[in-house]
């Protein structure tokens, strides 16, 4: 990763607490995080530590307390929520951990669903999901209804949807969770190809050590703060060498 390539996520100062009183509790506390075009960068760290509701903030399903939010250009912490909301239909995709595709839609149905949120005809949304499908190798797939694939594909599924509005950003919590070795190292291999765009960037919240060798650089969080940024591949190895 070099200078060259563009921010596409900048928090500074980021704080986020939740409760009143004596039972608020602060999960962010002046958090900085930073991620480019066209790589992948992990989020990393023990459960409770902030790294959804970071993630949660620069998607703009969750207001901060405080602090400066730019994604993609947009200062989102200044922005109306309509306008945030119309900002992450647009530019924003999601993959999760289960998921989340409508079991009574067949699988290009689903992958449809954000192109026919941004208004576009029906035809030509199943026409693009189609293609996105065959981008993620299960096109032969699009007529069956989500309970008749395995994991990986369903995955696979997960990830079409979330590419066929061609949004420059894709967050991905937990990919690999709800999948054994072999479908999870196939879904992040194709996660990779997909941040190679020089105008993309994805990030990936994990708690799977198998899935460290894609990224490209990862930041690492511990109490409400990212406390390290390893700044390439080789020096995730070194770090990290004993999980690997």
């Amino acid at each position: 990763m070099t200078a060259s390539h563009s921010s596409a996520i900048s928090v500074r100062a980021l704080d986020k607490s939740f409760g009143e009183g004596d039972a608020r509790i602060h999960v962010l506390k002046q958090t900085a995080f930073e991620a480019r075009q066209g790589e992948m960068m992990f989020l990393v760290g023990p459960s409770g530590c902030g790294k959804t509701t970071l993630l949660s903030i620069v998607a703009g399903t969750l207001q901060g307390d405080g602090g400066d939010i730019e994604v993609l250009g947009h200062p989102l912490s200044r922005l109306s929520r309509a306008a945030v909301t119309a900002f992450r239909a647009q530019h924003i995709g999601f993959i999760f951990q289960q998921f989340n595709l409508i079991s009574t839609l067949t699988v290009a149905d689903n992958v449809s669903v954000p192109l026919l949120i941004q208004g576009v005809p029906a035809r030509e949304a199943l026409r693009r999901a189609e293609e996105t499908l065959e981008r993620v190798g299960i096109r032969e797939k699009a007529g069956q209804l989500p309970g008749r694939l395995s994991g990986g594909q369903q995955q696979r599924v997960a990830i079409a949807r979330a590419l066929v509005h061609r949004p420059p950003l894709i967050i991905c919590d937990e990919p690999t969770a709800s999948l054994d070795r072999e479908n999870g190292l196939k879904v992040m291999t194709l996660l990779r190809d997909v941040a190679r765009d020089a105008h993309r960037c994805v990030v990936v919240v994990t708690h799977d050590p198998r899935t460290y060798p894609f990224a490209d650089r990862m930041s690492e969080m511990e109490d409400g703060r990212v406390f390290r940024v390893l700044q390439s591949p080789e020096e995730i190895r070194r770090q990290h060498t004993e999980t690997l």
